[in-house]
């Protein structure tokens, strides 16, 4: 996965630790905007002046003591809680048995390099990237009391959104977090550049630090609220049925979509339908077995592959330029975790983690370092 461009992030050893930090919050009736998405967004050019705007108006907050967060956001009927806080990069390994998160994808490093340098210009980080992981059952009950309080925060954004949040302060609670969070494997469900971006300003900009020391992080407890895990349809843009081989015989569209399977992928070009079998090698999953053993051994390789987050979409894309769809099977969690834990890393947009929580519910600033009494 290091070649073509590609590079693997480092791993941050364990244990894992997330910090308290003194969050900034957008007032609710930004949350949610698009002019605040956009607003950290490229072009970025003038984040820095429009951000500065916003705090004199009084529509940034910033809180006075420092804490861990308790986050739940509800976005069409799915809640998802997170804990919340800066993310201890100093410590990194080689060794995926050492490690305390793992990423599923590779990164291209110049991509990398830009969100750093971006982050630096703010100095902030903007949003956390989203950890997963299956919490011990002491956390989730600490959590669950800590939830009984009534939360610092309540809103609906401007997306829809509902936000609830807690800042977790007493000494003895983050103490006790600590000590259940030391032994967590955490997966990287969205955010691959964004962390590989934190590494990069720890050695690009020491002028931030001690606070580049550490990333924002939001870490989900995927037993309690699990993240929709969704599968990525690929395009194959050029190719016809006569390119792939082992194909199975013709299918109706409800037939062929029926047989989709973790070994059982569908291919179309919006006409016709067709399965590919993609038998189980191993422990290798199905999205695997394709990059690594059927396209590379196509005499004709597709001109560019695309990526359909939905069945409809992946039909519009090859309506409008031809091609054929693949249509893959959503792995689980259980996979992912199996094979980061392994060292591998699954091809580019394996995965789709949702729902993702709005921009601006929780920012870190790289003005302070990230520890717990700043």
């Amino acid at each position: 996965m290091d070649s073509g461009g590609v590079a693997t992030p480092a791993l941050a050893a364990r244990p894992l630790r997330l910090e308290p930090f003194r969050a900034l919050m957008l007032a609710p009736g930004r949350i949610g905007a698009h002019a605040s998405a956009r607003a950290f967004a490229r072009p970025y050019h003038d984040v820095v002046e429009r951000f500065a705007a916003w705090q004199r108006s009084g529509q940034v907050r910033e809180d006075d003591d420092a804490a861990l967060y308790l986050h739940e956001y509800t976005a069409s009927g799915v809640t998802v809680r997170g804990l919340v806080g800066a993310l201890d990069l100093t410590r990194t390994t080689s060794q995926p048995h050492e490690a305390a998160v793992y990423p599923h994808e590779g990164v291209h490093p110049a991509r990398a390099a830009e969100l750093a340098d971006r982050m630096a210009a703010m100095a902030l980080n903007p949003a956390p990237i989203l950890l997963t992981h299956r919490a011990p059952a002491t956390l989730r009950a600490l959590l669950r009391e800590i939830r009984r309080a009534t939360a610092d925060h309540q809103f609906t954004d401007r997306s829809g959104q509902y936000h609830r949040v807690w800042a977790i302060r007493s000494p003895d609670e983050l103490v006790a977090i600590a000590g259940m969070l030391e032994d967590t494997h955490a997966v990287i469900a969205d955010g691959h550049h964004r962390y590989a971006a934190y590494g990069h300003l720890r050695t690009t900009h020491p002028e931030l630090a001690p606070a580049t020391d550490a990333g924002l992080a939001m870490l989900v407890d995927q037993d309690d609220t699990p993240l929709y895990l969704g599968a990525i349809h690929r395009i194959l843009h050029g190719l016809r049925f006569g390119d792939l081989e082992d194909l199975g015989p013709p299918l109706g569209p409800d037939e062929a979509v029926a047989a989709l399977a973790p070994d059982v992928l569908v291919i179309t070009d919006g006409h016709s339908w067709a399965t590919l079998p993609v038998p189980r090698v191993g422990d290798r999953l199905g999205v695997e077995r394709l990059h690594e053993d059927v396209l590379p051994h196509l005499a004709r390789s597709p001109s560019s592959i695309g990526y359909a987050h939905s069945v409809d979409d992946a039909l519009r894309a090859v309506a409008r330029r031809r091609g054929l769809a693949v249509l893959m099977p959503a792995p689980e969690f259980g996979d992912v975790l199996h094979v980061v834990e392994r060292g591998r890393l699954l091809p580019e947009k394996a995965t789709s983690f949702q729902p993702k929580p709005s921009v601006g519910v929780l920012i870190r600033s790289l003005r302070a370092a990230p520890g717990a009494h700043d």
